[in-house]
């Protein structure tokens, strides 16, 4: 097959969701009600955590981070897929779909740290109550941050470097809706063998560490709520956990489903569609997880709503 340069020349084309036309204004639809919801639903819980000070705290600071890593890892992709409804082009540069590569893997290892970080404050909330106001300090709460983020971002940066020197065919059709690695590695001419390793390795373990760090995390809170006397001391300490468990298994379940549906399927469709239910569907439910079983959430979104009438 007849290689292009990677510098400019190369058109990815991505085929979406259906190539149906009558579909297209539906997915369109759909898509913006999608987006806009995980826009705005995330920014009213910035908004809430940011201006109420009873808020102020690890766990919501945490959250804050959290929202504005959702809102960010939904717009790398949903707005594109907008454009290109819309238009009817299919078409991204290669510059554009590496960014895509980039921002994709740099935002989902982001959420991936912050959610064990989340998990960690959970358990010196509830394990260590005396001292948790030492543990979980304002230097060590932004350490953490700025420690995903490091890690995140040296992720997606060393991924997408190693993109770079591989030259792609004329057959540049990524089946899904976004630019996925996988998916592009798919699509070189070069070899990739050096890459798919390092997908693996670097996946398993950026991506296993803070996976057990979580389940470390949960099994030391359910030994010690196992330990306390009163059954409503044990609901009250459970509670505080119910929304980040829900959205741990939304994240890692939605994950695990994308990882299943390439391994055992052949049908592209199918892989886009669980492609979608993992970058689109939790950055939308998260805020709703957040705001209809926290009551300290609610009544901040309360206030934060009746502010600008009073």
């Amino acid at each position: 097959m007849k290689s292009k340069n990677q510098t400019g020349a190369v058109e990815f084309l991505l085929l979406g969701l259906s190539e149906d036309p009558e579909l297209q204004p539906i997915l369109f639809g759909l898509f913006l009600t999608v987006y806009l919801v995980t826009l705005f639903g995330n920014l009213l819980i910035i908004m809430a955590i940011v201006s109420d000070p009873h808020l102020h705290s690890p766990m919501y600071f945490f959250l804050s981070n959290l929202s504005f890593t959702d809102i960010c890892f939904s717009s790398t992709m949903v707005p594109k897929m907008l454009v290109n409804i819309q238009t009817h082009n299919r078409a991204i540069s290669y510059a554009g779909c590496l960014s895509q590569v980039c921002f994709g893997i740099g935002f989902a290892g982001l959420e991936n740290f912050l959610l064990a970080a989340m998990a960690y404050d959970r358990y010196a909330a509830i394990c260590h109550p005396l001292r948790y106001a030492v543990i979980m300090n304002p230097q060590l709460c932004v350490l953490l941050v700025l420690l995903s983020l490091s890690l995140s971002t040296a992720n997606a940066l060393l991924h997408s470097l190693m993109v770079l020197p591989l030259s792609f065919c004329t057959d540049t059709e990524v089946p899904n809706f976004f630019c996925e690695l996988v998916q592009v590695l798919k699509l070189a001419c070069s070899d990739t063998h050096i890459n798919n390793i390092l997908v693996y390795v670097v996946t398993n373990t950026l991506g296993g560490v803070p996976l057990l760090g979580i389940i470390f995390s949960y099994t030391k809170i359910i030994s010690s709520t196992l330990r306390m006397a009163s059954a409503g001391k044990k609901y009250k300490a459970l509670s505080t956990c119910r929304s980040h468990l829900l959205v741990v298994s939304l994240f890692y379940g939605t994950g695990f489903g994308v990882y299943i549906s390439s391994a055992f399927t052949h049908l592209s469709r199918d892989t886009a569609v669980a492609s979608v239910m993992y970058t689109v569907v939790p950055p939308m439910l998260n805020p709703f997880i957040y705001s209809l079983r926290n009551r300290d959430m609610k009544g901040a979104l309360r206030r934060l709503i009746r502010t600008p009438s009073a």
